[in-house]
């Protein structure tokens, strides 16, 4: 079998000897095209889902989402009421995942705990357009930051512009279009000029841009994991109520407090704005319909299962249940209950997950 650097090295002596760009060699050589030969697999966590396709592609073997996503520290917590004045509106933002607060802190761990060699890349946004064209025309895929939004395919609301997103990974070219993965099972192309507007678009990573330069072998993974299966415990153990298992009991007292400022009786005394509030929630907690994995409790199950704790899975399984009641919810003492719920399960979930690594 031809091992990806000797394709490679036949690949540019090809586009050495006919000047051609990297996909239009690699074609010509039997190789992957950009339309066929990326494997789109889908995914549930953006971050996870793009770094798995992007080590497979590059022949590190012995990894998953799921894996990828607990060696990054799987799951977390995190509950902010927005509230806009420029459009008088409101959004809820969870946080479901390890430090979701830090755009590639999740990542970077990963990375590290598998000691996987990689280049990151940031600057103006002509040179950040140059290092993009010349990375893709040597054929690596490259994972990015657009705001969701400005990319286009979501055909979100303008009042969300500038508003952030998930990382994709740009992974080939075809003319003025590129090809994206962003969990899509069938090929998906935006236009050059969309996909760099986008990622110059939010001022706290833009044009921010991460490859991968290792290559071809199989990393320590029990190592990786029991790192994850560490982070995890520790950082959900913690008592901060914004960043940690106490946000949910401090979002479920603010379901019926009627004197705190970011109280949900009192932001939403006239009902005008609750719509949408209550949109984003169930947007948020709901996989299906949202658009970075939901509550990611599922995810998480399955990391638990590939890494020899598969007795304690299944009740992840049902407080993912138990979120989803969340998100169906209107009314605020009941969706107050729930998330006192979810508090009590989950903090008993990550004690037994602690007595079980420890």
């Amino acid at each position: 079998m031809t091992s990806r650097k000797q394709l490679k090295a036949q690949v540019r002596a090809r586009m050495a000897k006919t000047g051609e760009r990297y996909t239009t060699a690699l074609a010509h050589l039997g190789g992957a095209s950009p339309d066929g030969g990326w494997v789109l697999r889908g995914g549930t966590d953006p971050d996870a889902a793009g770094l798995n396709a992007m080590l497979a592609a590059r022949g590190i073997s012995g990894l998953t989402e799921a894996l990828l996503f607990g060696i990054g520290g799987g799951i977390g917590a995190g509950y902010i009421l927005w509230e806009f004045k420029h459009d008088d509106s409101c959004h809820v933002t969870l946080g479901f995942s390890n430090t979701w607060q830090y755009v590639t802190r999740r990542t970077e761990k990963v990375l590290a705990r598998l000691g996987i060699e990689s280049e990151w890349h940031r600057s103006a946004p002509k040179a950040a357009q140059a290092w993009l064209t010349g990375r893709l025309d040597a054929g690596d895929a490259v994972m990015v930051w657009p705001d969701r939004y400005q990319i286009g395919y979501w055909d979100l609301p303008e009042a969300l512009d500038g508003h952030g997103g998930h990382p994709v990974v740009v992974y080939g070219t075809s003319g003025d279009r590129v090809y994206l993965d962003d969990r899509n099972l069938a090929p998906l192309t935006v236009a050059r000029a969309d996909l760099d507007r986008a990622v110059a678009r939010v001022g706290t990573w833009k044009n921010q841009a991460l490859v991968i330069t290792d290559s071809d072998r199989a990393p320590d993974v029990e190592a990786a994991v029991q790192e994850g299966l560490r982070d995890v415990v520790e950082h959900l153990s913690q008592k901060s109520d914004s960043f940690s298992l106490p946000a949910w009991r401090k979002w479920s007292r603010m379901m019926t407090d009627t004197k705190a400022a970011k109280a949900w009786p009192k932001v939403f005394a006239d009902g005008k704005r609750l719509g949408l509030a209550l949109q984003s929630v169930r947007e948020g907690v709901d996989g299906r319909i949202g658009v970075t994995g939901g509550n990611l409790r599922p995810l998480f199950a399955d990391f638990l299962d590939q890494a020899g704790h598969s007795g304690l899975a299944p009740r992840w399984r049902e407080i993912a249940e138990m979120w989803h009641a969340v998100g169906e919810s209107t009314e605020f003492a009941a969706i107050g209950r729930q998330l006192a719920e979810v508090y009590e399960a989950e903090t008993d979930a990550i004690a037994r997950l602690k007595a079980a690594v420890n």
